[in-house]
């Protein structure tokens, strides 16, 4: 079903300002400013260290703000915290899993967290695990799936609540190339068919596409930040591989990775 977009159609999904973040004298974040689009897939582009993680732990509110503001649809996370949480899904790079119950059993603890009653949860539990196409592991096992099944139930998880804005840290480490082209493909959909504004963080040049924004970060600051063909064209490079090496420097050439 596709969902109406929530409030003006120029409100960004998220709008991160001059937000900036420190691990006692090692800046992590440097007056970093980007935008998610309604509806858009963002690809937040950066190596191993760059900041993405730090980043999202200030969006899901797991660190202080203490420098810059953030806004999902409109709500500052730190003034409206409520308001701006409950239309945000997120999957971390860590499995947040638990192995030993079924993947129903998960679903229905992460649904009351969220106070959603009983039959309301199964309702929503058939829905997402359909958007994921694992409705028929329901009742399995999560130790019993593969790592991109659990992948999978964790997108399923995070999209229970009906979140408009979905953050993924990193989803594909450990995946083979067949599974991440499927998580890529779940996910797309997800922003084209029912509305969804997606914030991709990888190292993966390749999970970037044509239709995509890109948002460049390297050790900590915003180098680029526009549609694939904009950052590709504004570096003068050949490609986006070539466009990353131009703004980052060829002194990290061999860290961005190209899945084999």
């Amino acid at each position: 079903m596709l969902l109406k977009p929530v409030g003006h159609a120029q409100t960004p999904a998220l709008e991160v300002s001059r937000v900036s973040h420190r691990y006692g004298a090692r800046i992590a974040l440097n007056d970093v400013s980007l935008t998610v689009r309604q509806s858009s897939f963002t690809v937040l582009l950066g190596l191993n260290g760059a900041g993405k993680s730090t980043l999202f732990s200030l969006i899901t509110r797991l660190y202080a703000i203490r420098s810059g503001q953030i806004r999902i649809f409109g709500h500052d996370v730190a003034s409206e915290p409520g308001a701006a949480l409950s239309m945000l899904g997120v999957v971390f790079q860590s499995r947040a899993l638990d192995l030993d119950i079924s993947v129903r059993q998960n679903l229905m603890y992460h649904a009351a967290l969220h106070g959603i009653a009983s039959k309301r949860a199964n309702e929503l539990i058939a829905q997402v695990l359909d958007r994921v196409a694992m409705a028929d592991r329901s009742g399995d096992r999560v130790g019993n799936l593969s790592i991109g099944q659990m992948r999978r139930i964790e997108i399923a998880r995070a999209l229970l609540h009906r979140p408009r804005l979905l953050l993924l840290d990193e989803p594909t480490v450990g995946l083979d190339i067949k599974a991440r082209a499927d998580i890529l493909e779940h996910v797309r959909r997800l922003s084209v068919v029912e509305g969804i504004g997606v914030l991709w963080a990888t190292h993966l040049i390749d999970e970037a596409g044509a239709g995509d924004d890109v948002v460049v970060l390297h050790k900590g600051s915003v180098l680029a930040h526009g549609a694939l063909g904009d950052v590709v064209g504004s570096s003068d490079g050949a490609d986006l591989r070539d466009a990353f090496n131009r703004l980052t420097g060829t002194a990290d050439r061999e860290e961005l990775e190209v899945a084999r």
